[in-house]
């Protein structure tokens, strides 16, 4: 499920990074509502989903919190590329549910990068990947209505309303909790 939702897990080496993230991480648990990633603070960790899901938040000029990423098992989180260039995060990413998580720090990560060809083309397909998603999603809040980034979502991923809440579903796809009722009723 989590692939076709986010379209970047298709196209890195998600076997390579899992194994990684086992090997040379540590798992870790966090219950709902705690924060993995602080916005504003350099993210320390990227971490591999085990169980549960998280939310990437990002905060309008008035404090408004706005879902600019979900994630669930199979998935990764990180602030990524700020935490491989020890930049202060852009995002909160916080547990949506109790969330088990294989954290790898940017150390670590950096560390292997220097001797390990591989890890460095990994990190590079990863960022390629990433922006390609990225960019893809910023087009389609310009070319498709709410309707239809509504049903591309429940298309890509028909059991998220199991998931995630109806309100944080409706800020991913930007629009009000009650215009995704009306879409939903038709």
């Amino acid at each position: 499920m989590i692939k076709e939702f986010n379209t970047y897990l298709e196209k890195i080496d998600s076997e390579f990074w899992s194994r990684l993230c086992h090997e040379e991480g540590l798992l870790r648990t966090y219950r709902r509502g705690d924060e993995f990633i602080t916005i504003g603070e350099v993210a320390k960790y990227f971490g591999l989903i085990k169980s549960g899901s998280a939310k990437y938040v990002a905060y309008t000029a008035d404090y408004e919190e706005r879902i600019v990423g979900l994630e669930t098992v199979g998935g990764y989180a990180a602030s990524w590329p700020f935490f491989l260039h020890h930049k202060p995060s852009v995002v909160t990413i916080v547990a949506n549910s109790d969330l088990e998580i294989y954290c790898l720090s940017a150390t670590k990560i950096k560390e292997l990068a220097k001797t390990d060809i591989e890890v460095e083309r990994q990190i590079a397909q990863a960022n390629e990947q990433l922006f390609y998603t990225a960019y893809e999603r910023l087009i389609s809040f310009y070319i498709q209505s709410p309707k239809e980034r509504y049903e591309t979502l429940l298309r890509k991923c028909p059991r998220i309303f199991e998931i995630f809440d109806l309100k944080d579903i409706a800020s991913y796809l930007n629009i009000t909790p009650q215009h995704l009722c009306r879409l939903r009723k038709k």
